[in-house]
C-alpha cells in the first residue's frame, strides 16, 4: 500500500516544487523590473509621463554653404558656433531651463523674389514642453531674437502634439 501512495507523493511534490519556484521567479522578475524602470521618477520637471504636451522644432539658417552666396531673405554674415552657443545661452536656455536638443543639419530655402534655392548651414532646435500660452510665447521670442540677431525673414517652426516619458 505504501508503495502505491509513493509514485502521486512524488509527484504532487513535483508540482508544489514547480508552483513554487515559478512564484519566486515572477516576485524577483518583478521586482527587478520596477528597480529598472524605463521612466524617470520623482522629478517634477521631467515627469514619467505626460499629458498636453507638445514637440517643437525651429529651423535656424547659419549662414550660405558657400561663402558669397547669401540671397535676399537671409543675412550674408555667417553666424559661428560660438554666436550660436552665446544665442541659446542668452534667449534659449533661460526660457526652457529644462532640457532642449540640437541638430545640425543643411537646408535651403528661397524666399520671395528669389529665382533658385539657398543653401544653407542650419540648426534644428528641439523642445518640448507643456502645451501653454506662455510658453507658445517663449518660443515665438525666441524667433523674434533670432530674426534680429540675423536679419533673416524667418525662422520654420514645426509643433505637433508629443506623448513624453523621461
Amino acid at each position: 500500500m505504501l508503495n502505491s501512495r509513493l509514485p502521486a507523493r512524488r509527484g504532487l511534490l513535483a508540482a508544489v516544487c514547480l508552483l513554487l519556484a515559478l512564484f519566486t521567479a515572477a516576485y524577483f522578475t518583478g521586482r527587478a523590473h520596477a528597480a529598472q524602470s524605463a521612466t524617470l521618477q520623482g522629478d517634477a520637471a521631467h515627469p514619467a509621463r505626460t499629458q498636453g504636451w507638445v514637440d517643437t522644432r525651429l529651423y535656424f539658417g547659419l549662414g550660405p554653404i558657400d561663402s558669397g552666396s547669401a540671397q535676399a531673405g537671409h543675412s550674408e554674415a555667417r553666424v559661428t558656433e560660438s554666436e550660436w552657443i552665446a544665442f541659446l545661452d542668452k534667449e534659449v536656455t533661460p526660457r526652457f531651463p529644462d532640457g532642449l536638443s540640437v541638430f545640425e543639419c543643411y537646408g535651403q530655402w528661397q524666399g520671395k523674389g528669389m529665382s533658385q534655392p539657398e543653401r544653407l548651414r542650419s540648426k534644428v532646435l528641439v523642445i518640448d514642453y507643456p502645451d501653454s500660452p506662455a510658453n507658445r510665447a517663449k518660443i515665438d521670442a525666441i524667433r523674434v531674437a533670432w530674426k534680429k540677431k540675423t536679419g533673416d525673414q524667418s525662422v520654420l517652426t514645426v509643433t505637433q502634439p508629443a506623448q513624453v516619458s523621461f
